[in-house]
């Protein structure tokens, strides 16, 4: 049976030592955890392959259907391996070279360097741009290139450690968008059946692409979540999101790559391009940072988590709380109290933005209004390639719940990404009211409606080699 959530705002945790005994993933699935990630950036195939075969048992054990996440790691500079780590002052130069990844110091004035696993480093950058060292932990400004090294002065003082990540804000680097690792954690991950993957660092439409054939070569239904982490994606949004299935705000290199007093502008900027084209929007990144050791959120988190469900996000996602921290079920639970509470509020209601151009999304935004106009009422609709469940959610319908049923077990999964959907798993008769009639019985089955309710019924079924699209008002006998 189907937990029914009266909350609209999904809810995306990533998977860790904090969660992937049985029993964890069994309480994180009753608490309201709908998409499980793998963060591929600190698993190998074997590891992930294991995980994936965890969830879908958990699932299976509680009788909840979850969607799976995959999020490959993407191209990325980093930092090699050090003997030590390295105390560097403010104002004292240091040099990163392209030809080594160790350590070493140049002969003749001792500056220190280090390796990067990057060669195009002293091609991409210029004098006076700057290199953002361990989550910006450290800084400095590149003041020479030589041929295979940039000399840098340090502007922020720290100790750098052994393979640290690289940030260049504002540099458009020449590495590939989907990197050797990345197709063969892939493949495992479609292998698998995956629901998502998640791509790292997109930077334009071409890189949607690329994954997009390699999916298809695997015949796959994955769908692709563009994450927009720097801003080469922030400038190619729009194709980014017309490209993807879904986007995700990654704030945590985001915040890196951009000046952090312009990171809830491009928040707002992505949740409303994201509005407008009808694609589903997560907010990522440090939403409970605190209650990795603490089993309290602070006020600021909460206000932070209440506006991502103000601006209508589609899913929020716990990172590092719920992967490694003390607390992963509690941060859920916290999630589900703001987002139920949030979205108890009249002001915070549709904010629709989507096109209504096409036929079809003119018949489903009659269904959404009629919905509205009728207050305790709920949207039943039936889909065989999610579009219905889908549009529907991009409408954005004020209070009424939309409860999708589909014949197709990718699609039942994708549709738990999609606020207020509620996906249900029937196959479809070859007589439309029939399958209309076994649907309302299964859902008074799982609680999901009960007699006297008022129900919007959406459908497309095909039958008799006819497509039947049609709007009914039932009332639930």
């Amino acid at each position: 049976m189907t937990k029914i959530p009266s909350r609209k705002t999904k809810i995306i945790v990533t998977m860790g030592p904090a969660l992937e005994s049985g029993a964890r993933l069994e309480e994180a699935m009753l608490a309201g955890a709908g998409i499980f990630r793998l963060n591929m950036a600190h698993t190998s195939p074997d590891a992930a392959r294991a995980v994936i075969r965890k969830i879908r048992a958990a699932s299976q054990r509680v009788g909840i259907e979850v969607a799976i996440l995959m999020d490959i790691k993407g191209p990325e500079i980093r930092t090699g391996d050090l003997a030590s780590p390295i105390t560097l002052e403010l104002g004292v130069n240091f040099d990163f070279t392209c030809e080594t990844e160790s350590t070493e110091v140049w002969h003749g004035d001792g500056t220190a360097s280090v390796g990067v696993n990057y060669r195009d480093l002293v091609h991409d950058v210029r004098v006076g741009d700057e290199l953002l060292v361990d989550s910006g932990l450290l800084r400095f400004a590149v003041i020479e290139k030589h041929t295979a090294r940039l000399r840098c002065r340090v502007l922020v003082a720290g100790v750098l450690s052994s393979r640290r990540h690289v940030n260049l804000p504002g540099v458009d680097v020449n590495l590939p968008a989907f990197t050797a690792k990345d197709r063969a954690d892939t493949a495992v991950g479609l292998e698998e059946g995956v629901d998502y993957i998640a791509q790292s660092f997109v930077r334009r439409a071409s890189d949607v692409h690329e994954l997009r054939a390699f999916i298809k070569e695997n015949n796959s239904r994955a769908q692709i979540i563009a994450k927009i982490e720097d801003q080469s994606g922030i400038r190619n949004l729009e194709e980014i999101v017309e490209a993807a299935d879904a986007l995700m705000v990654a704030r945590g290199d985001l915040g890196i790559e951009c000046p952090y007093q312009d990171l809830p502008i491009i928040q707002r900027r992505i949740v409303n391009t994201c509005l407008e084209q009808g694609r589903p929007v997560i907010i990522a990144t440090h939403m409970l940072e605190s209650m990795i050791d603490r089993a309290m959120p602070t006020r600021a988190e909460i206000s932070d988590v209440a506006n991502a469900v103000y601006e209508q996000a589609d899913a929020v996602m716990l990172s590092g709380e719920t992967a490694m921290g003390q607390f992963p079920i509690e941060c859920i639970q916290v999630l589900d109290k703001i987002a139920r509470r949030i979205e108890s509020e009249p002001d915070a209601g549709t904010r629709c933005s989507v096109a209504v151009n096409s036929e079809r999304m003119k018949m489903l935004h009659s269904a959404a209004t009629l919905a509205n106009r009728l207050p305790g009422s709920q949207i039943l609709a039936f889909t065989r390639l999610g579009l219905n469940g889908s549009r529907l959610a991009a409408l954005r319908p004020i209070q009424a719940p939309i409860l999708a049923v589909t014949p197709v077990p990718e699609i039942f999964r994708q549709l738990n990404l999609h606020r207020a959907v509620t996906p249900f798993l029937m196959p479809f008769d070859a007589d439309p009211d029939v399958t209309i009639e076994r649907a309302i019985s299964m859902l008074r089955r799982a609680g999901a409606v009960s007699a006297g309710d008022k129900l919007v019924i959406v459908s497309d079924i095909i039958a008799q080699d006819q497509t039947w699209e049609s709007i009914q008002l039932r009332v639930v006998r």
